[in-house]
């Protein structure tokens, strides 16, 4: 149970209504995530422009890229709630439930391309230990496989988004949906 009061569907008025329904139409459901800034409706309208911007807007990174992003982050801050989100994002560019589970075992995930690993090393490294030198290396091996900066830039962008979102999830006490979570537009 979230810790603090949310308004809940039924009970929402004005902006906020307003802000739910637009989600609805655009997300095809109302999530909980979006459920916990009921009582600031205006965070929830910058919140959606950021994730919809990093997620879905124009980026050398491809989206299922940025889905598997989402989910080591996730799984590296043990967010239950956006591990099981994005998995079921992720899982509609990889078709693969083997290769998911290897990803939220937290392993390695063996069939992916080099440039690949580095994406999930990085986002790791940045979430676990944010000052490692290990970034500007892994950074630098990325540059060496011949990724430009934007991709570094945008890698990046959603790395700190999940960080940001997970906190907000775990310190808050966001449960995931009745429903698992299943059933948004991810495309």
């Amino acid at each position: 149970m979230a810790r603090i009061h949310v308004i809940q569907e039924e009970e929402a008025e004005g902006m906020l209504q307003k802000v739910y329904q637009d989600l609805i139409q655009s997300r095809g459901k109302l999530a909980e995530v979006h459920k916990i800034q009921s009582l600031n409706p205006k965070t929830i309208i910058s919140h959606m422009q950021l994730y919809m911007d990093i997620m879905y807007g124009q980026s050398p990174l491809k989206r299922w890229q940025r889905e598997m992003i989402a989910v080591v982050v996730s799984v590296t801050n043990q967010c239950a709630y956006c591990t099981q989100h994005h998995a079921e994002a992720l899982h509609i560019f990889w078709k693969d439930v083997d290769k998911m589970n290897e990803l939220i075992d937290n392993k390695n995930v063996s069939s992916l391309e080099p440039i690949n690993q580095l994406w999930n090393k990085l986002a790791k490294t940045i979430t676990a230990t944010p000052s490692s030198p290990e970034i500007g290396e892994t950074i630098e091996k990325l540059k060496n496989l011949g990724l430009d900066d934007r991709s570094i830039l945008d890698a990046t962008l959603v790395i700190a988004y999940f960080n940001f979102v997970n906190r907000i999830i775990l310190g808050l006490g966001v449960e995931l949906e009745a429903d698992g979570g299943k059933g948004y537009k991810y495309e």
